[in-house]
């Protein structure tokens, strides 16, 4: 019952008359373009929080406790003396034993102890010769899963354990290129060109086609020339890693959306699903990295789907909540659908025509569950992985203080100095990706094998 002395909750006695007077005038267009200008420079004053006085960022320096305890396998009091013993190796800065190395300095390290230490112990990366890049898509149709966070970390453990990575923002909101600190001034420094690229060749190839039959040509505009220019290596840029490159997104990749489908219509025969795959794969940016991270838009658009044509492997985050898990099953529904239907209507034409038919395959994928408290989303996360089965990662992603201070510095938490936090703390949070790392690099490698099997198999067969 409620007595005088309560007080109503907020939504009573609203005074129409005081609420009219709050309003501003009714807003126009022109108002979202002010707020968008204010937004982009606040984005930009956030975003410098993890950047040097000069505004470029650059990557920290790693103690000698941190490369033996993470990055190479070896005992610190060893690690002296080889480098005591072979002074033209990196010998770090500092004073005594707390010696702090750059990323490049254990890089050389790493080769060094490849060739001269202890065998059986891995101080470089599986990797088979020969064989192309890993493609690794993060891919959910529902927003603030931790899907570019989760790109974000696998790249930089990725890159800390010693491969050569790129990754591919197509997400034109571009938050892993802020991370990533990339400088992408518009939509011909984003895969945009390269998608454009791909479909002016095919119109080539198909005016070529008509000329000999004499028909008139499909059109060409200064888009598709100038795209025809553009080489993937001409727009993908160095990073404050040495070991990561970029190839940035920007608002304006958005208008890839739009494109792709009226590129379509001019030309039906256009596989516009292979177009980011071809772009990777005919100038030979597959044989340039190990790993290839791309990071989608939060919607099963054009973009997302040509990075899920070209993954080999697919990595699904989600949050351990009925709505999450509600979203990601219609996620893979729709997955379904679109791929289904692409294989039915091509097939069709191929049996026709007596060519053979197309199917899409995926080395892998699995669910990531992201930000998980085990105090209260236990009991959820068992139910979605009772659900999803062997789509599931074993390990769970937990949200720790050390992950949402990183944010807010637009760093990743392989960035952040553990000085700035208790040990332990900085421990426990770096375990949390280090252990996703961990499934993650094991899809990879596994799929390698599979991959030199494959190979091994056929050559004994040819």
């Amino acid at each position: 019952m409620t007595t005088g002395k309560d007080p109503l909750p907020p939504y009573f006695n609203i005074d129409p008359a005081a609420a009219a007077a709050k309003l501003s005038d009714p807003v126009g267009t022109a108002r979202f373009a002010k707020a968008a200008a204010f937004a982009s420079k606040g984005r930009q004053d956030l975003a410098r929080r993890g950047y040097a006085p000069d505004g470029k960022k650059r990557l920290r320096r790693f103690s000698t406790w941190e490369i033996c305890k993470y990055l190479i396998p070896v005992a610190a009091a060893h690690f002296r003396r080889v480098l005591k013993k072979y002074p033209d190796l990196p010998q770090g800065t500092g004073e005594g034993n707390s010696k702090w190395f750059s990323l490049e300095d254990v890089l050389r390290l790493r080769q060094h102890f490849a060739a001269e230490g202890a065998s059986g112990r891995e101080y470089l990366p599986y990797r088979p010769e020969g064989l192309p890049a890993k493609i690794v898509a993060v891919s959910n149709f529902k927003g603030g899963t931790s899907k570019t966070t989760t790109t974000a970390h696998l790249a930089m453990s990725a890159a800390l354990d010693g491969y050569k990575v790129l990754v591919i923002d197509l997400d034109s909101q571009g938050s892993l290129t802020s991370i990533m600190g990339g400088d992408v001034p518009d939509e011909w420094s984003t895969a945009f060109p390269l998608l454009a690229k791909d479909y002016a060749q095919a119109v080539q190839a198909e005016n070529t086609v008509r000329e000999a039959r004499g028909e008139p040509p499909l059109p060409f505009d200064e888009t598709l020339t100038e795209a025809l220019k553009v080489s993937p290596r001409n727009i993908i840029q160095s990073t404050h890693w040495p070991n990561i490159d970029l190839l940035g997104a920007q608002l304006n990749l958005y208008w890839a959306e739009f494109q792709i489908p009226v590129w379509r219509m001019g030309l039906r025969s256009w596989q516009l699903w292979d177009a980011l795959t071809n772009a990777l794969t005919d100038e030979g940016v597959v044989d340039d990295y190990d790993i290839i991270f791309l990071d989608t838009p939060p919607a099963l658009g054009y973009l997302t789907i040509n990075a899920l044509a070209a993954a080999d492997i697919l990595l699904v985050p989600l949050g351990a909540s009925f709505l999450e898990f509600d979203s990601t099953g219609r996620f893979f529904d729709m997955l379904y659908s679109t791929f289904a239907s692409v294989e039915e209507g091509e097939n069709a034409v191929r049996r026709r025509d007596g060519l053979p038919e197309i199917s899409f395959e995926w080395d892998a994928v699995r669910a990531l569950i992201t930000r998980f408290d085990a105090n209260q989303q236990t009991d959820l996360a068992n139910v979605i992985q009772a659900y999803f089965g062997d789509f599931m990662t074993t390990y769970r992603q937990e949200m720790t203080a050390m992950v949402g201070q990183a944010g807010e510095q637009v760093n990743g938490i392989y960035e952040a100095d553990y000085r700035e936090f208790n040990r332990d703390t900085y421990v426990r949070g770096r375990e949390t990706f280090d252990r996703t790392w961990a499934e993650v690099k094991e899809l990879i490698i596994g799929t390698w094998y599979r991959d030199v099997q494959t190979r091994t198999q056929e050559a004994q067969n040819g």
